[in-house]
């Protein structure tokens, strides 16, 4: 398992909370990292582990949301001029980011072994919904000085 919890827990300033950090590309984003880890771990070490039962049901809507939420993070980047386009995919991404959570608790239930790693990774989708709401007003006051 990768350390978790090394994983930022504020978007846009260092851990320290003290530098804020210049975001050249969606790659930069905390949000974008924190969730792109959280789906490798659930796509590599969580479905495999799900039961034969779930794998075309679960299993794929995990995958689906997983590599959803930093998909729409990068989308939503490429548009973040433009308000009705960085709206849409900030505010998908955070709906992945809950249907992920429900995925998770079902998850909890038949990996009955890794209680602590799915907590983790709620906890990071958690994070991301705040992290995704506060890029959005970020964006949303970037877009007013620039009108």
């Amino acid at each position: 398992m990768g350390n978790i919890g090394n994983m930022s827990r504020e978007q846009g300033t260092e851990e320290n909370g003290k530098a804020e950090k210049t975001v050249k590309s969606f790659l930069n984003l905390d949000v974008y990292q924190n969730t792109y880890k959280a789906a490798r771990i659930v796509l590599f070490q969580l479905i495999p582990k799900l039961p034969k039962a779930e794998a075309f049901d679960l299993a794929d809507q995990m995958r689906r949301a997983a590599k959803a939420i930093p998909t729409l993070i990068a989308e939503g980047y490429a548009k973040k001029y433009q308000q009705k386009g960085y709206v849409r995919y900030l505010t998908e991404a955070s709906a992945e980011a809950n249907e992920m959570i429900v995925h998770l608790s079902f998850a909890r239930e038949y990996i009955k072994n890794e209680y602590k790693l799915i907590d983790e990774l709620i906890d990071i989708y958690n994070l991301a919904r705040k992290q995704l709401y506060k890029l959005r007003r970020n964006w949303d006051g970037l877009n007013k000085t620039n009108s």
